[in-house]
Formats: structure tokens, C-alpha cells, sequence
């Protein structure tokens, strides 16, 4: 049987595939891996997305504006990104949310952005799909506060624990699983791969960073989504081809791509 994986977030679009695009895609298809949400997350990472959306039909887009960006956040930013979403491959906004692990900029400036983000979403009437780092539970405190649109919105490479994981899906977040569920001591994340509504459940890769098992350690690649879902369904007692359906469906249904 043929699999059709979704990587829900990617970064071809960074330098490390400068020129190696078409070579990466190839590579994906082989491996099962059909479809790329790409991801771009400041201004020359969202005109690079957008040149590969434009070239590769195989490949959508999410553009927002990174915590690690926060502090250039201003009236400006806000206005191109309004203009860059009318995109017709725009799938959603993102990644945004915390990160207190680089802390480029204090957390009341990147809440504001955060908060702002979301807001913004709502009124484009579309998805957002959030990054955290070493700020779990400020950022369910937000999303809490700001509410999720009819929309949804992700956790990407959600890395918490199952309680965590079960508190975002209350809200409306769709789970998204990184090469990071295949590390040995993700226990935790093992839980979640396990126990979460299989409708809740998406896989991505976050290339070219967290390269699964077998390939950890070394450049990450969209391609890889495929080992993601393998190992998820090594986890579930279910076949790849069970898992690679499942959550391909479920990306389609979320982005409203069926």
C-alpha cells in the first residue's frame, strides 16, 4: 500500500536547503512523504516560503512571526503579514507563542506578540500553530485566556506531558509529534503518542532540527516524517499505513484541504 504523509511543518525554506529543494522533495515522495506545510517565521524565511509555494505543488504555508522575532513586532509587521495570509496556499499563521529557552526578548513583549497572533487569526479566520519552549504552562495560560478561534489552532513538536497535551485539546489544539517522540528517554511524550484521540493527532518533522531516530544527530529532513509515523505506530500497536491515513486525513480536515 502506497503512503500518503502529511509533514504538518517544515522549514525548506531556511539556507540549509538552499538549492536542494527539489532534491528533498524527491527524497520525500520516495519515503512516503506527499505533502509539506512550510513554515515561515520572519520576513526572509516567509518570501522563501512563499517562492517554494508558488514552484511546488506539493507544498503549502503557514507564515507568522517567531517569539524569538518578537521584539520587531510592530504596526508594520502586522500589516505585511495581513497582506502575505491572502495567500491562497496559506494554510494557517505560526509559528508563534514562547520561547523562554533563547529569551531574545522579555516575556511581556512576547505575550503581547502571542496575544496579538492569535487575535489576528481569529479575524483572518484561520488555524495558528504555536511554538513553545520552556514555557508550557504560560502558554496554556494564554491561549486559555484568549481562547481558540473556530479554527483551532496546533501544539507543534508538543513536547509536554499527557495531562499537558489533554488540557490544549480541551481548548481546541490539534497535537502535533516531532522526530523528538522517537528519542529513548521521551517517556512522557510516549504517553502521549499512546493515550491521545487519534483525531487529535498530527506528525510533522520540523526539518532541518529534531531528526528522529535513526537519523538523530544528523540533518533533519521532511522526508523523516516517515520514521515519525512509524514509531508512532510501533507505539499504538497499528500499522504506518494506519497512522500515515489517519493523520494525513486529519491535516486535511483541519486546514480544510478535502
Amino acid at each position: 500500500m502506497k503512503l500518503e504523509i502529511f509533514d504538518t511543518h517544515t522549514h525548506l525554506n531556511v539556507p540549509a536547503f538552499d538549492g536542494r529543494v527539489a532534491d528533498e522533495l524527491v527524497l520525500a515522495k520516495e519515503l512516503g512523504v506527499t505533502t509539506h506545510n512550510v513554515v515561515g517565521f520572519d520576513q526572509s524565511t516567509i518570501e522563501r516560503a512563499i517562492e517554494l509555494a508558488d514552484t511546488h505543488p506539493e507544498i503549502y504555508l503557514t507564515l507568522g512571526w517567531h517569539p524569538t522575532e518578537a521584539g520587531s513586532y510592530d504596526a508594520e509587521t502586522e500589516s505585511y503579514l495581513r497582506e502575505v495570509l491572502k495567500h491562497p496556499k496559506v494554510i494557517a499563521l505560526g509559528e508563534i507563542g514562547l520561547d523562554y529557552y533563547w529569551m531574545e526578548d522579555p516575556k511581556d513583549v512576547q505575550e503581547e506578540v502571542f496575544r496579538r497572533q492569535i487575535q489576528l487569526s481569529k479575524e483572518l479566520d484561520l488555524p495558528f500553530a504555536v511554538h513553545t519552549r520552556d514555557a508550557l504552562e504560560d502558554t496554556l495560560a494564554i491561549i486559555e485566556s484568549e481562547g481558540v478561534g473556530p479554527r483551532g489552532g496546533i501544539m507543534h513538536s508538543f513536547s509536554g506531558p499527557l495531562d499537558m497535551a489533554e488540557r490544549f485539546i480541551e481548548l481546541g489544539m490539534m497535537i502535533s509529534l516531532s522526530g523528538v517522540v522517537t528519542f529513548k528517554k521521551s517517556i512522557e511524550l510516549h504517553e502521549v503518542a499512546k493515550k491521545i484521540p487519534l483525531d487529535k493527532l498530527l506528525v510533522e518533522t520540523d526539518a532541518p532540527y529534531l531528526a528522529p531516530v535513526p537519523k538523530r544527530g544528523k540533518e533533519n529532513k521532511t522526508a523523516y516524517t516517515r520514521y515519525v509515523v512509524d514509531y508512532i505506530a510501533e507505539l499504538r500497536g497499528l500499522t504506518s499505513e494506519e497512522v500515515a491515513r489517519i493523520t494525513t486525513e486529519n491535516a486535511k480536515r483541519f486546514f480544510k484541504l478535502d
